[in-house]
């Protein structure tokens, strides 16, 4: 086989692997998540609430909380665009965590959570930034897969679905709600099992360091 041959097959591995993300990752997005394992990602308490299934992470079981733990920025983010693709099943509840730290167990501590909920009793719905500036119209549907895009400048947070944005926040120099572990920082990543009635998928999971 030829260099020229070489390339072209390598290509089509990577495309195989990663489908639409890997053009995706020429313009500075880097993929969290292979689509098949659960590689460079960290649960304690629970695990089993984790499994890959059809090139998604599927969300399913005891509370637990899956921390990304990979190489990418050696898992330590400050500024930052992240993009998920997202599905939810009737009734179902959980949540994407930004600057947080990984935990055996427990909600974390530290951090921001952006909610994904288009049913669940919890009347904050998807898209909104967890009792910071909470959304109460969801919007996105029940088993339809939609993108969340969350983007992390200096003290500043947006939070888009399917291209809508439902967060501008500016955090205060001071926060006043006693919630002193909730402030912008650095970190990782984590998805949320919220609880053993609700079923989320997450596939093409992006982010993109920014300065």
């Amino acid at each position: 086989m030829n260099t020229l041959a070489r390339r072209a097959l390598f290509i089509v591995i990577l495309f195989a692997a990663f489908g639409s993300t890997a053009g995706r990752a020429e313009d500075g997005w880097i993929p969290l998540f292979d689509g098949k394992t659960l590689t460079g990602w960290k649960v304690g308490q629970n695990a089993a609430t984790f499994s890959v299934q059809d090139g998604a992470i599927v969300v399913f079981g005891r509370r637990a909380h899956l921390y990304y733990d990979g190489p990418v920025q050696q898992h330590n983010f400050t500024n930052f665009e992240i993009k998920l693709d997202v599905m939810t099943t009737p009734g179902s509840n959980s949540g994407i965590y930004f600057h947080t730290r990984y935990q055996d167990g427990g909600w974390p501590e530290r951090g921001y959570e952006v909610q994904v909920n288009n049913s669940h009793t919890d009347p904050k719905r998807t898209g909104g930034l967890y009792d910071i500036q909470d959304n109460y119209d969801a919007p996105a549907r029940d088993n339809e897969w939609f993108t969340q895009h969350i983007v992390v400048r200096g003290k500043h947070i947006t939070v888009s679905v399917n291209g809508k944005q439902i967060v501008d926040y500016t955090e205060p120099a001071s926060r006043a709600d006693g919630k002193s572990l909730r402030v912008l920082s650095s970190g990782t990543f984590a998805l949320q099992g919220h609880d053993p009635k609700s079923k989320v998928f997450y596939k093409n999971i992006l982010v993109k360091p920014l300065p």
